[in-house]
């Protein structure tokens, strides 16, 4: 759908509400028929997502595949195949002063979502809780980024093949049609992006008391312990940051690493730098690029702070930055001062792990932690003593692989999870139902009851 304006957005959301007011967005068959057209569609436009993703951020086929493509596929598969048992009433326990109930909690969809999907996993992260919104029986509008207008056209094209506009519909543009669906009438708002535009959605939302949900950001720290497996960590730690150019809201933001190992793992990741992308990564096809010029020259004033150990090279025509390590870097520098999502990290030393934990406190809470160390004890004494939405332990990133894990935020990095059965659940809400028997009454309740109160104290005490 290309039309901007708010009364075509208000006759939209307006249709939508009728359609789901008929019931057929709630059929079984029909959500688990949505989910495999949905999924049989990624299947036939695989080459063209491909495509697109290459055009919009230098994408190499397998990261498209791994990080954006396979990702839904392993979605649809799961939603599928348990959603019969999601969808179920769920019967709960009854007081003592309602005998001769039942109680029930059902599973009810808002209605009509919004989905704001962000640029950097401009697939991915747009479908993935489309998927969610189906499931639970909702209607929604979705909203590609205009920042990659090549996969946003690509999405509209593919929804509109398999969807009604009653029932799925795709808007395209930028600031004028995301604050005009803002002020439409909508049940439910899904954002994934910066803490500053989620700020907008979550004022947007409050003024008509409207449920949401924020997948945003922050500085994610990575932590290599004096006891970790170097090699790996290395590779891993350098996987993740590098993934996508570095544009990954859970991508290890800086890392703090243990002054006993600092010099052995720096050696170590230069080496898998060029392992993976050779001498010159910013030649190599596989690597990504920056999404616009804009972020591109904001990245580039990074690389004068602290001292450059490796990288540091740009390419302003293709927007390339070569994967860059910053050594002896202050609190005080720009780069720690802001969430980089480009290819920089900068480096920390440490030499008691207590100093990491009170500087991360500091903080705001981030979306990740990742932990690299052999002790399953220091490994559980991190989990418990820092806040954050989710994270790996001598990993990073493949948390978000797991439909079976819930994913989201703690305060300025997200409100609010999804994926697998959170998906379900947050495109939904819960529906508390008493079902009263008409065979007997209690009467106790009734101000005409003889010793009411008194009966009353002893079954609820």
């Amino acid at each position: 759908m290309r039309e901007s304006s708010m009364e075509q957005i208000q006759k939209l959301v307006k249709k939508q509400k009728e359609f789901f007011y008929s019931g057929k967005t709630q059929e079984l068959d029909f959500r688990i028929h949505c989910i495999q057209r949905l999924k049989d569609a990624v299947k036939r436009y695989e080459p063209d997502i491909i495509n697109a993703l290459k055009k919009d951020l230098g994408k190499s086929e397998k990261e498209a595949y791994t990080t954006e493509i396979g990702l839904i596929y392993t979605e649809c598969n799961y939603i599928i195949r348990n959603l019969k048992s999601w969808i179920k009433p769920k019967k709960v326990k009854t007081g003592l002063i309602q005998q001769g109930a039942s109680n029930w909690i059902y599973r009810e969809p808002y209605g009509v979502s919004l989905i704001m999907g962000p640029w950097n996993y401009p697939f991915m992260l747009l479908v993935a809780p489309l998927l969610g919104a189906i499931a639970a029986g909702n209607c929604a509008i979705i909203k590609p980024s205009e920042m990659t207008p090549n996969t946003s056209k690509l999405i509209a094209q593919m929804m509109e093949g398999i969807f009604e506009n009653e029932h799925i519909a795709v808007v395209e543009g930028g600031i004028k049609e995301s604050t005009a669906l803002l002020e439409s009438p909508i049940d439910f708002i899904f954002f994934t992006g910066s803490e500053a535009v989620g700020k907008i959605v979550m004022q947007a939302a409050s003024k008509r008391i409207v449920p949401f949900v924020l997948e945003l950001g922050g500085k994610s720290p990575c932590i290599v312990d004096q006891d970790a497996n170097l090699e790996l960590a290395a590779k891993r730690i350098m996987w993740g940051k590098l993934l996508n150019a570095g544009q990954t809201c859970v991508a290890p933001d800086y890392l703090w690493v243990h002054k006993q190992v600092k010099n052995d793992l720096l050696k170590l990741m230069k080496e898998t730098i060029r392992e993976f992308y050779g001498e010159e990564p910013i030649e190599n096809p596989e690597y990504g690029r920056i999404v616009n010029e804009k972020h591109f020259k904001r990245l580039t004033r990074f690389l004068t702070n602290g001292d450059i150990v490796l990288g540091g090279k740009v390419d302003k025509e293709r927007q390339r930055i070569s994967p860059t390590i910053l050594d002896r870097i202050s609190w005080e520098d720009p780069v720690m001062k802001e969430e980089i999502f480009g290819p920089i990290l900068p480096v920390v030393e440490f030499t008691e792990i207590h100093e990491v934990i009170d500087q991360i406190r500091k903080a705001p809470k981030p979306l990740a932690l990742y932990y690299f160390s052999e002790s399953e004890k220091k490994q559980q004494f991190m989990i418990q003593s820092v806040p954050f939405g989710g994270g790996c332990m001598n990993d990073t990133i493949m948390h978000m692989a797991s439909p079976y894990l819930p994913f989201g935020g703690v305060g300025a990095s997200g409100i609010g999870r999804y994926r697998g059965h959170a998906s379900f659940e947050c495109f939904s809400y819960e529906k508390s139902i008493l079902k009263q028997t008409t065979n007997f009454d209690i009467s106790l309740r009734y101000p005409s009851a003889k010793n009411g109160l008194k009966w009353i104290r002893r079954l609820m005490k």
